[in-house]
């Protein structure tokens, strides 16, 4: 249960999570508890949900975390279906940003989804809900675990299985909800946990150009990647794919991306020219921001056939009059003292 509260002695608001009566005297649960206020209190990032305090008081466990203004993606996907394909790459990149920190900090979110990436009014993103991570250093190869720990819906293929958990498994995580915000769908969808999880295991996962036409081939090449079954296919790290989504959106502008969206303009000989939604905050062509037509350059300035830089060639002949007068200077020099 999660509280917006007031912190009287510092006067700003804050979120009070409070572990549930019925779970209070579980050992399991009070360990995991435990284990999100510490993970997530050595987290410093604008990415990360920011932890202050962590105690037990009046029989109940509870965490005292930074407030922030905003919904979970979950619900936003719900409310407006798919992103555009900047607006969802650039949230992914935020989240990439907060998993990769805690991965360089030697932590494994292990439970990456939708309900747990709050977006703020001014499309900041906030990773929260580190109770089920585990510490890098603790994670041997060899375990096995008959306990699958995480979110049918979303966690990776090694996670299905019961293996350890490794930073590629949050990358996975992170490409199901980055499916999930171009497509406004799941890539696996099961009636039961047990079938989500073998689907996970065993099912190609199914192109996301299916449920929305607008993505591209090399947007499709990196969501298949990351949505790999076998972790040393994927990239390895949030880092590493954050950087990848940076130099995808780089490489394509938002009208080319978004040609499904809508025609391309036309020639602006009308005195009104409709609105165009620009993502990324890319600065529109001004050439469409007249009401009048722009003549370019070339139709208005003739070229000069006899455009000759004279300033250039008078200071080379100055040069070759100058080198050339010091030919019989050294001369004389040379004659004189033999």
């Amino acid at each position: 249960m999660v509280y917006r509260a007031r912190d009287l002695t510092l006067e700003r608001d804050v979120a009070i999570k409070l572990l549930r009566e019925n779970y209070t005297t579980d050992p399991g649960f009070q360990e995991n508890f435990r284990q999100e206020a510490k993970a997530a209190a050595n987290l410093a990032h604008p990415n990360i949900v920011t932890v202050h305090d962590f105690g037990f008081d009046s029989g109940r466990f509870f965490i005292v975390m930074e407030y922030v203004p905003g919904t979970d993606l979950k619900t936003i996907i719900q409310r407006r279906g798919r992103y555009t394909i900047h607006e969802a790459g650039n949230l992914i990149i935020q989240a990439c940003a907060g998993v990769g920190y805690a991965h360089r900090a030697g932590l494994v979110h292990c439970d990456i989804k939708s309900q747990n990436l709050i977006i703020t009014p001014d499309m900041r993103l906030k990773v929260t809900d580190f109770g089920i991570a585990r510490a890098l250093a603790s994670i041997s190869p060899e375990e096995k675990s008959d306990v699958v720990w995480g979110s049918p819906q979303y966690f990776s293929p090694e996670q299905a299985s019961g293996k350890p958990p490794l930073p590629a498994s949050d990358v996975y995580s992170l490409g199901v909800v980055f499916f999930e915000m171009l497509t406004g769908r799941l890539p696996f969808v099961a009636e039961t946990a047990e079938e989500l999880a073998r689907m996970h295991r065993e099912d190609p996962p199914p192109p996301p150009s299916r449920y929305h036409p607008g993505i591209s081939p090399s947007l499709e090449h990196i969501l298949l990647k990351i949505l790999s079954k076998e972790p040393s296919i994927r990239y390895r790290t949030a880092d590493q794919l954050g950087r990848v989504l940076v130099t995808f959106l780089k490489s394509t502008t938002p009208l080319s991306i978004e040609k499904t969206t809508f025609d391309p303009p036309v020639e602006p000989t009308a005195r009104k020219v409709p609105p165009i939604t620009i993502a990324n905050q890319v600065k529109p062509d001004r050439s469409y921001q007249s009401s009048r037509p722009i003549r370019s350059q070339a139709t208005t300035t003739q070229s000069d056939p006899l455009n000759i830089d004279w300033i250039t060639i008078f200071l080379a002949l100055m040069a070759m009059i100058a080198v050339g007068g010091l030919v019989p200077f050294w001369m004389w020099v040379y004659f004189l003292f033999q």
